[in-house]
């Protein structure tokens, strides 16, 4: 099956294709041309038509100017040096709140603490008073120092006595923060009770923490006339070991990082930057850049139709925007292959519901540029996989990228498509059409002769009505695979929630014309739409659907979370040699 050729293309392309001026907001990534893209040819009317809604797509839409911002480049280092002899511009110290209990004479009982609150004179006691600071989760209290040790010393509560990788990472976050507002350019980070910890517990800890200070020191400021940028270069993680263990944790952190940033970025993009065509071109850039694992693959729609992929091709049927089906291919640059996994990410780069058009308040319909956030996670992990460079492991990343609109082509309620799997559906509704994709995504992915699968899609919104926008559900026959993926969320602190599949309530799913109608009503609408995706996944495969409809978004901070990566990674080096 021919893949889309990487060749260069002369200017004029961007005059001539809507998806290759959309790409300059990808411009930091550009390490190969922009791609040639082959369709079908149709009668010369039709192609006048479509030049011409191509323009006015690029008059009314094409002025987003989004402008090239860089990732965070900080150097982190471990150091054991006391903290009474760190100087630099803020010294942060993240406490519990048993860490803050004082004696009867109003001082710190915890060593790191009252040694550095003597080194002060009492200023940090008296700090925590007056601010009525405990050490209670999302607490911090900053005072400034006028001498030669640290501008700034900070106290960042972290909770009760048992800290978690996720209060770790906040501590991280709080400190880019801290550093952005007061324009640090160098920053320490120490906990005050680190002996409860062991060697790996340690090794843990300062990776949420150095995650959470990339994370936090990052923002998408592409689309924004102007910015202030955090001038923060260097981390020193004091208390928590040195040695070539933690130096390899702390570069494993930052390479899942950079994949969670690009994991935002896709994401954050408006549907009139981030087309199918653009998130095609983004994968074939993972491949570019990481040659010598990856392999990218990306069929056009005349491709899509050899492998009879109708429940796909009836989503994109609406869209002026062409589909793109992706699919990229990790190896490992040596050693035998022991085990082949595929994650598959639900890739709706806008979605308006179709003739079951999405009205009324709570329908998001302005936010669903993130109903790619499935997409934007697999291909998160698939750059932050090709720089860690796991052994004994293929790694196959699947996308079925398209929109979802409404046109005299498009796919109506009561239509009746065929996956490539043979399998009829009749679509009673159209707005429940990221499953459509995925039937032939899951499809294609065991035809590449994988083990296991994990999909990943913001499915349905009563998964979010559930378990909240910060919960993923997890639908999974597999009690093996549930175990291991869950046990990779322990470490990366993303939370999972294991949900049953009522094999019962595929009655509702019954069609009296087809196999199966898309979907079974509201009750119950997140089972229903995970047994709607067994249908198409072979029997001999583990199989686990994730629906991340809640926490690929953060509302109050009105911005992508890249929620999902750090999980798939952590869990593809599970099944690594």
């Amino acid at each position: 099956m021919a893949a889309i050729v990487v060749s260069l293309i002369a200017s004029s392309l961007a005059s001539t294709t809507s998806s290759s001026s959309s790409s300059l907001v990808f411009r930091k990534l550009r390490s190969t041309p922009l791609l040639g893209l082959s369709f079908a040819v149709t009668p010369l009317c039709c192609r006048r038509r479509k030049r011409m809604a191509h323009s006015l797509a690029r008059a009314t839409l094409g002025l987003t100017q989004p402008v090239q911002i860089d990732p965070p480049k900080i150097s982190f280092s471990a150091k054991e040096i006391d903290v009474v002899e760190w100087k630099g511009d803020i010294l942060a110290v993240g406490v519990t709140e048993k860490d803050m209990v004082k004696d009867e004479n109003l001082k710190f009982q915890n060593p790191i603490l009252k040694k550095l609150d003597s080194h002060l004179s009492g200023l940090l006691a008296e700090a925590s008073l007056e601010e009525d600071f405990n050490g209670k989760a999302g607490e911090s209290t900053v005072i400034r120092l006028s001498g030669i040790g640290p501008k700034r010393v900070g106290l960042i509560g972290l909770g009760q006595s048992s800290s978690t990788t996720a209060a770790y990472r906040s501590l991280g976050e709080s400190v880019a923060a801290a550093a952005k507002a007061s324009q640090a350019s160098n920053v320490a980070i120490v906990i005050a009770s680190p002996e409860g910890l062991s060697a790996e517990s340690k090794l843990h800890t300062a990776s949420a923490i150095v995650s959470g200070t990339l994370l936090g020191t990052f923002e998408d400021n592409r689309f924004k006339s102007e910015s202030k940028k955090s001038l923060l270069t260097s981390v020193d993680i004091l208390g928590l070991g040195t040695g070539s263990d933690l130096l390899k944790k702390l570069k494993y952190t930052e390479d899942v990082c950079s994949g969670i940033i690009l994991g935002k970025e896709l994401v954050n993009a408006p549907a009139n930057v981030l087309t199918p065509g653009v998130l095609a071109e983004e994968a074939s850039k993972i491949a570019s850049m990481y040659g010598d694992v990856i392999s990218a693959t990306i069929l056009d729609v005349e491709q899509c139709k050899e492998l009879k992929m109708g429940s796909y091709l009836g989503v994109a049927a609406a869209s002026e925007n062409p589909p793109h089906f992706i699919h990229l291919c990790y190896k490992p640059p040596s050693g035998p292959v022991k085990t082949k996994l595929a994650l598959v990410g639900k890739g709706l780069t806008f979605d308006s519901g179709g003739y079951n058009i999405k009205t009324g308040p709570g329908c998001l319909i302005e936010l669903m540029k993130f109903d790619m956030g499935g997409s934007a996670a697999v291909l998160g992990a698939a750059k932050a996989l090709g720089q860690i460079k796991p052994a004994g492991v293929e790694v196959h990343f699947i996308v079925a990228a398209c929109e979802n609109m409404i046109s005299g082509t498009g796919m109506r309620p009561g239509d009746i498509v065929t996956a490539s799997n043979g399998k009829t559906i009749e679509v009673n509704n159209t707005d429940a059409e990221g499953r459509l994709t995925l039937a032939d995504a899951l499809v294609y992915a065991c035809n590449q002769g994988v083990e296991k699968i994990v999909d990943l899609a913001t499915l349905t919104g009563a998964c979010i009505v559930a378990l909240g926008p910060s919960i993923a559900g997890v639908f999974t026959p597999s009690d093996d695979l549930a175990k291991e993926v869950m046990a990779a969320s322990e470490v990366s602190g993303e939370k999972l929630w294991r949900m049953p599949l009522e094999e019962s309530y595929w009655e509702s799913m019954k069609s009296g014309v087809a196999d199966m109608v898309n979907t079974g009503g509201r009750q119950g609408g997140a089972i229903t739409a995970a047994l709607f995706l067994k249908q198409f996944v072979d029997e001999k495969v583990q199989w686990m659907h994730i629906d991340m409809a809640g926490p690929v978004w953060n509302d109050k901070k009105k911005t992508a979370t890249g929620f999902g990566i750090s999980t798939l990674v952590e869990w593809v080096l599970k099944n690594s040699s």
